[in-house]
């Protein structure tokens, strides 16, 4: 089997940022220089997103006329289309501003530092390949490729008892979802005899006498998905890794990790006929348990953040609430694929700029690294009288979150209610404004704590704001948050025409 000159413009995106890691890797045994690894990382990432424009707007000449070098399928492993650019973009992103809050807060680390942009880049080259997996063998390949590293990343300052912790109980998660995932697949593989994606979705609407080991191989890898987004019951120390990792850490698995997962969950919901009116009727009992998950995780997650006083956990719970909502559009996918997935689309960067830019100004307050990160409520209460622009960046971001309009996060919030209520699933529909109600308190109560008059606190900080490169980065997040909040159109359009060819 060749690949040809054209298979490999298609997988330019997935080539450079592997070229990123090992680029990387060479200067780390070249020369250790902090500046020199964290600036490979970055402009390698920026390079790959002026890719993935470029393959998405390639044509070239044939006998009929001019062609667009999109939808390609690279062998049986890899689809390249525009849902494929579309999440590698959001991943790409999420790794650039985990990069740029890493640097300031790694100063301070008296250890290797270098090798912290190796594993993000190996991490997103992981989520780049879950973007264009078309089949099981590459999907369970690229989860593992993002989440080995994470091991790493999560414990990198192993000194500290609380990330070492969080980096066991991460391996631990993360071995648990990788059994039940690689049983799904063996079961799938057992009835239909393939791993493409298309063929295991042939094999379940065609299967008649063994739908249920089809049904269970499923079952069990949406158990491994839910161990892997943390949805309930599987969220489990979810919030406790989220606590104990390096606040760039964090923010990468609550963004770019999850963000690449969720991309291959659509793709295989698209690929089975679990996504279509025409499915097997044995599909219901599936979805049925996949909106379960979904309510439980909605009010699991909303509920257990009221009672948080760190930040992180609180917006580890948070994440888990979001990922509920996710699915709650996932089902409603069965009615109208193409408004879930637009949807789904829109929904994903609101989290992603809103989860980055808030755990960006937990990065940033706890820059450089100088022991557990400044993550309790007492370090953000009176926020705005010392570091003005970080509080008003968190205010954003806690209010895009919540759904407030002017915010993207309320588009996104409009878009998965319509979906939902255009699908007539009214108890889903119950679920996520109960959920939307619960969340706005415990995010408007930390936020009214950053503009309180906290004298008793007010030693922590000493001199002016300064405006790190981590800072601007938040504050772009925050400012595209009420740009796109209030001009959404953009958003719509990219998503509606990068889904458009998605069946």
């Amino acid at each position: 089997m060749t690949i040809t000159p054209l298979e490999l413009l298609a997988m330019l995106p997935l080539i450079l940022v592997g070229l990123t890691a090992v680029i990387v890797m060479l200067s780390i045994a070249w020369r250790r220089d902090h500046l020199t690894s964290a600036a490979i990382t970055v402009v390698g990432f920026l390079l790959t997103l002026v890719s993935l424009i470029w393959v998405y707007g390639y044509t070239f000449p044939t006998e009929l006329g001019e062609e667009t070098l999109l939808p390609r399928a690279v062998t049986s492993l890899l689809l390249v289309d525009g849902f494929a650019l579309f999440y590698s973009g959001l991943v790409l992103i999420a790794g650039m501003g985990t990069a740029i809050f890493a640097y300031h807060w790694l100063e301070g680390f008296n250890d290797n530092k270098e090798e912290f942009y190796l594993l993000l880049t190996i991490a997103v080259t992981g989520g780049v390949l879950l973007g264009m997996s078309n089949h099981m063998a590459s999907m369970f390949i690229g989860i593992e490729l993002i989440s080995i590293p994470l091991f790493g990343l999560v414990a990198y300052t192993f000194e500290r008892s609380r990330t070492l912790e969080a980096g066991i109980k991460y391996m631990v998660l993360s071995a648990a979802a990788s059994s039940f995932l690689l049983f799904g697949i063996a079961l799938l593989y057992a009835e239909s005899g393939s791993l493409s994606f298309s063929v295991v979705g042939q094999s379940l609407a065609n299967s008649s006498v063994h739908a249920p080991l089809i049904l269970v191989g499923l079952g069990m890898m949406i158990v491994g998905f839910g161990f892997k987004l943390s949805l309930f019951p599987f969220q489990l120390w979810t919030p406790d890794v989220y606590q104990g990792a390096p606040a760039p850490v964090a923010a990468f698995l609550a963004t770019g990790s999850k963000i690449a997962i969720f991309a291959v969950l659509v793709r295989i919901f698209l690929e089975a006929p679990i996504a279509h009116t025409d499915g097997l009727a044995q599909t219901d009992t599936l979805l049925v348990v996949v909106g379960v998950i979904a309510v439980a995780s909605i009010l699991f997650g909303n509920l257990l953040a009221l009672t948080q006083k760190s930040a992180k956990r609180l917006l580890g719970y948070s994440s888990i609430a979001h990922m509920g909502y996710l699915l709650v559009t996932l089902v409603a996918m069965r009615v109208d694929a193409q408004l879930a997935q637009v949807t789904i689309a829109i929904y994903l960067v609101s989290y992603l700029l809103a989860s980055l830019g808030a755990f960006g100004v937990v990065s940033v307050i706890s820059s450089p690294y100088r022991g557990d990160d400044q993550d309790d409520f007492s370090a953000f209460r009176g926020l705005f009288w010392h570091k003005p622009v970080l509080a008003l960046v968190m205010t954003v971001m806690l209010l895009s979150l919540a759904g407030i309009p002017i915010t993207l996060g309320f588009i996104g919030k409009f878009y998965a209610i319509l979906s939902v209520v255009y699908a007539e699933l009214w108890w889903l529909t119950g679920a996520i404004v109960v959920g939307s109600a619960l969340g706005l308190f415990y995010y408007l109560r930390f936020m009214a704590s950053l503009y309180s008059r906290d004298a008793e606190h007010a030693d922590r900080y000493t001199g002016p704001e300064k405006m790190t490169l981590g800072t601007v980065f938040a504050a772009v997040c925050a400012i595209a948050v009420i740009v796109f909040g209030l001009w959404p159109q953009p958003i719509i359009n990219i998503a509606t025409l990068t889904m458009a060819a998605v069946n």
